[in-house]
């Protein structure tokens, strides 16, 4: 069996291990050393000025946000193609998330719906750079600037990825990141952070991760409690340094789908837009999907769904009055995943070409 995912450390091991004993020993838990190390050396790799680790991806999307000042009465336009997280951020702050559908081809937000979407209360525009696929930043960016609106990028799936050769989460005020295990660069638990080039908007958000401190013990505004700990900080950068390897093998073995599954008649794979993509996910195309999927689980290949349901569609989002959204709504309908991760053999994409497209 070809698992969809290879989550336990393999050869960041010793690193890993070492970095765990490094905080047990010291015996320092929240807000230490590792953490500073850490958001140093993540901001370097990220091209960004500053990096405020936080306790999960949802909440450095919500975070930025709220530093940004938006909040109850605002508009935030967004994808209704990504986990739900990304518009529960939104909704955490108090303000309302807008859907603007997908560009059917990129798979994320289609820059035409979002200036459609635009109303005076429009506050911001929060792009999901979904399955290490980069939006269209360009036209999304040009957007923003003609109507005066912030950007937050969500790149929780989309380390060290860049749109037109800049890299994602500089082209706004602000952007998430997750370190969820399963994502490119993972902790051992949850984990996240935000990245930005503002120094005051970091400084606001360091202060509301903290309980919307000014220093101990003295609150000066409502915060929350959300910290990366040492020890995912201590694991991450144990494996911060493996990331371009682990990037590049990513790409490579993305590269090998392509070619293997260009004669596949049941699936149909997402054409490549930009060289920046660093395939969190490998996503394909089927009208039959069940059928697709049926045929791997036989022979022996594990495949999930991301995602079965559209955001506009959850009924946690039935309050906000979400806009329908019919690219989304049948990419939902069709999108499979293949395994893709850092440690896979060639083999398996052999036995993925040899079930969908046998020579």
């Amino acid at each position: 069996m070809i698992p969809f995912l290879q989550l336990k450390p393999g050869e960041d091991a010793a690193a890993v291990r070492e970095g765990i004993e490094r905080v047990i020993t010291r015996g320092w838990f929240i807000l230490g050393p590792e953490l500073e190390a850490f958001e140093r050396e993540f901001a370097a790799v990220s091209k960004a000025a500053a990096t405020i680790g936080v306790g999960t991806g949802t909440d450095a999307l919500a975070i930025a946000l709220r530093a940004l000042g938006i909040g109850r009465g605002d508009e935030v336009i967004t994808s209704p193609l990504s986990a739900a997280y990304s518009a529960l951020a939104i909704m955490m702050t108090g303000a309302r998330p807008v859907f603007a559908d997908i560009d059917p081809e990129r798979l994320t937000l289609d820059p035409q719906a979002a200036a459609a979407a635009i109303t005076p209360r429009t506050a911001a525009i929060l792009p999901v750079h979904i399955y290490g696929q980069p939006a269209d930043m360009i036209a999304i960016a040009e957007i923003a600037t003609r109507h005066n609106l912030a950007i937050v990028e969500d790149c929780c799936q989309a380390h060290l990825a860049t749109c037109a050769g800049k890299p994602v989460g500089s082209f706004g005020a602000a952007a998430g990141y997750s370190f969820y295990p399963t994502k490119n660069l993972g902790a051992l638990g949850d984990g996240g952070a935000i990245t930005t080039n503002d120094q005051n908007l970091a400084a606001r958000a360091r202060r509301l991760r903290n309980g919307g401190q000014t220093d101990r013990y003295h609150h000066g505004e409502f915060g929350v409690n959300s910290r990366l700990d040492e020890m995912q900080a201590a694991i991450l950068r144990a494996r911060l340094p493996f990331l371009e390897t682990w990037t590049s093998r990513r790409r490579k073995l993305a590269t090998e789908y392509r070619e293997r599954l260009a004669r596949a008649t049941s699936i149909t794979v997402p054409p490549l837009l930009d060289d920046g993509h660093v395939y969190h996910l490998f996503p394909v195309r089927s009208v039959s999907r069940q059928d697709v999927q049926t045929t791997l689980r036989a022979a022996g290949v594990e495949t999930l769904i991301h995602y079965p349901v559209p955001i506009p569609k959850q009924p946690a989002l039935a309050s906000e009055q979400p806009a329908d959204c019919p690219v989304a709504n049948r990419v939902c309908d069709e999108i499979l995943s293949l395994p893709l991760y850092p440690s896979l053999q060639p083999d398996a994409i052999d036995m993925v070409a040899r079930a969908l497209a046998p020579r």
